[in-house]
């Protein structure tokens, strides 16, 4: 347990973790991995956002696409 309680300090604040005199408590460690779990988390909503607008966008593009088949088509039925 204190092993990985190590590397996750190091991972956490890699220049704290070889500090001798600047060791982390358990809590900042805590503190760091909800912090790193809640960036996650707004990370994952932005993507799902993200993805959203891209799949709104694409259905846009794609019904645009469709009016423009449909109007060039109707203009070489008119030519």
């Amino acid at each position: 347990l204190e092993s990985f309680k190590t590397q996750v300090m190091g991972v956490c604040s890699p220049a704290a973790a070889g500090v001798a005199g600047k060791a982390l408590t358990e809590q900042q460690v805590i503190e760091k991995v909800r912090e790193i779990a809640n960036e996650n988390q707004q990370s994952l909503s932005r993507e799902k956002c993200l993805q959203e607008e891209l799949s709104s966008k694409l259905s846009k593009e794609k019904e645009a696409s469709a009016k423009v088949e449909v109007f060039m088509k109707s203009l070489w039925e008119l030519q």
